[in-house]
């Protein structure tokens, strides 16, 4: 083997990891949301984990890909420990289908000349074509999902000209006694054991680890008895992924990813055990049979059903474990809301971001609400639970921006991409209607420390005016967690009949100012929560002019939006007078 061969497997070694790359992030770019929507869906039973884990990694064709998944679900709260180990179940049988696609290049010369139809089963026959397909769909496709499995396809056939480079360049050592020499120590269980674990650990895949064993059984030297250990060491070493994903996650995601281990130790530990006594008593004849691509994928497929069946029935030992591993702390767990493991899985990232900014919406205007309620009637409680939910409102603002920004990095598609825009915008006007909440707080304990009290006439135009506002903000709310296009069409209008009502209540105000039935000192505290009010009207109306503008037109001009909207209509007129007579002043008449 000359140095130019060993650079030949090193560039087919390349080649082979970033076709597989390629192929498996464009298929988690295409198939993001819905494996979030499958994932978030188990149920308690682990066999229908197992089912889900084995169709997801099909789909993505890495059980590394799935697991760091899996723990990032798990760090989040979105699922739990039990369902966890059957979906990582799944991913270890699902990742197999991947032997089987490269061993497609083993059908060599005989497949050649077996037959017509084995003739079209080689690689080198129909390879080109996908290659060509994929090129075309990535160059000239408009859709993103089209461009997608033209990426898929590309990535694929550079997988096996890499995976053709590597069995090309280690023919050589066919004839050489000296390798065959090294291959037969991988038939003592430990040390085959420890080469397949390492190679993995070091390649970050067990199907890039399996794909170059099975590169190397073209020179003929690699037996079964040396090949079973080397793929059960495989096996332990792609949990490295899984496991330096889970450092600094929550206790949770330390145990799946222990989980994940625990399963593969135990399967590797039983039926190494099994078959080393078992051929010590038989002398099995095809141990020390030459293996080739198709009985690897073979060895790797059996053990992993084999583990399957072997654990499937002590699921929850291995849970028990895995939490004896990682023990509960006293103090109370602070679990992160935002998995920065996801962000490799932008559709989900993107649905991960979207949960947290529900959660912050709700917050903020619970907030408000809670600060009209603690206005007409002060509450040192209320006023508590104000300012908490305003500090949590910022430290959601600027946790979630910054996990969009890293997001908006990453190759989104176009909706996705979108999406983060809306976020990115609407986070920041939740975030100020926190603030609002707190502005009003204040003016309710410049009220009660100053010993103030409105007239009876103010306090019912204030009364009118919160019930419009705690309105508008329950339609934003609604409108941006449900992308409600009808609920967010209503907050124009509103907002409309909010800035009437409050250039109404000036007047008014300055009408009793002027029969001194009021004090200039009234009337700072009143400025300053009418504009307070106006102000989260006008954040209402930011939100829901974002939810539709990026619903309907994919893009974010709000002053054409608004624009539009306030040139009327016969909706917006409609709900525009039906809001006037809902929250009329009239109803104590004017003070004259």
């Amino acid at each position: 083997m000359t140095i130019f061969d060993v650079l030949q497997l090193f560039c087919g070694l390349a080649l082979f990891l970033y076709g597989m790359n390629v192929m498996g992030d464009s298929l988690k770019k295409s198939a993001g949301k819905s494996l979030k929507t499958i994932l978030a869906t188990l149920t308690s039973s682990t066999f229908k984990g197992f089912m889900l884990g084995l169709l997801v990694t099909l789909v993505i064709q890495s059980s590394s890909a799935t697991t760091v998944m899996v723990v990032g679900f798990v760090n989040s709260g979105t699922m739990t420990l039990t369902q966890a180990i059957g979906v990582i179940m799944g991913a270890n049988v699902g990742t197999a289908v991947t032997a089987w696609i490269t061993g497609l290049s083993g059908l060599g010369e005989g497949g050649q000349a077996a037959s017509e139809f084995l003739k079209w089963l080689k690689p080198d026959s129909w390879m080109p074509i996908l290659a060509v397909i994929g090129l075309c769909l990535t160059m000239f496709a408009k859709r993103d999902r089209k461009k997608d499995i033209g990426a898929v396809l590309l990535g694929f056939s550079v997988l096996m000209v890499g995976m053709d480079m590597m069995s090309g360049a280690v023919s050589g050592l066919k004839s050489s006694e000296s390798f065959k020499s090294i291959l037969t120590m991988f038939e003592n269980p430990i040390l085959g054991i420890l080469a397949g674990l390492v190679l993995t650990a070091i390649v970050q895949s067990s199907s890039a680890s399996v794909g170059i064993l099975q590169s190397l059984t073209t020179t003929g030297a690699i037996t079964y008895g040396a090949a079973i250990p080397i793929v059960m060491g495989q096996n332990i070493g792609t949990c490295v992924t899984a496991l330096i994903s889970s450092f600094g996650a929550s206790k949770n995601a330390k145990r799946a990813a222990l989980a994940h281990l625990y399963f593969n130790v135990v399967g590797v530990v039983f039926w190494m055990s099994a078959y080393s006594i078992l051929n010590a008593i038989f002398s099995f004849a095809f141990v020390n049979t030459t293996v080739n691509m198709w009985g690897v994928a073979g060895i790797h497929t059996v053990f992993k059903i084999l583990s399957v069946i072997l654990i499937m029935p002590f699921s929850k030992q291995l849970e028990k474990l895995a939490v004896i591993s990682v023990k509960d702390s006293k103090e109370e767990e602070n679990l992160p809301m935002l998995e920065e493991r996801l962000l490799n899985t932008p559709a989900i990232a993107v649905e991960s971001a979207k949960t947290a900014a529900t959660q912050m919406a709700a917050l903020s205007c619970d907030a408000l609400s809670l600060s009209l309620k603690a206005f007409a009637e002060y509450d040192d409680k209320l006023a508590e639970q104000i300012r908490a939910a305003e500090d949590k409102a910022d430290i959601y603002e600027d946790m979630i921006g910054s996990y969009l920004i890293k997001l908006s990095a990453k190759d989104t598609t176009a909706k996705d991409s979108h999406e983060i825009t809306k976020l990115l915008h609407i986070i920041g006007d939740f975030e100020r209607i926190s603030d609002h909440a707190v502005n009003i707080l204040e003016s309710a304990e410049e009220m009660r420390d100053k010993k103030l009290e409105f007239s009876s006439h103010a306090q019912h135009e204030l009364k009118v005016l919160s019930g419009a506002i705690d309105e508008i903000i329950q339609l934003a709310k609604g409108a941006f967690m449900g992308d409600d296009l009808a609920m967010a069409a209503k907050v124009e209008p509103l907002e409309e009949v909010v800035d009437y009502i409050k250039d109404q209540i000036k007047r008014r105000h300055i009408l009793r100012l002027q029969k001194s039935e009021c004090s200039i000192e009234h009337g700072f505290v009143l400025a300053d929560i009418l504009n307070n009010m106006e102000r989260v009207a006008d954040h209402c109306s930011n939100i829901a002019g974002c939810v539709i503008e990026i619903s309907q037109h994919d893009s974010l001009s709000m002053h054409s939006y608004l624009s539009s909207v306030r040139a009327g209509g016969e909706e917006f007129d409609r709900a525009n007078r039906d809001y006037m007579r809902k929250y009329s002043l009239d109803e104590v008449g004017e003070t004259n």
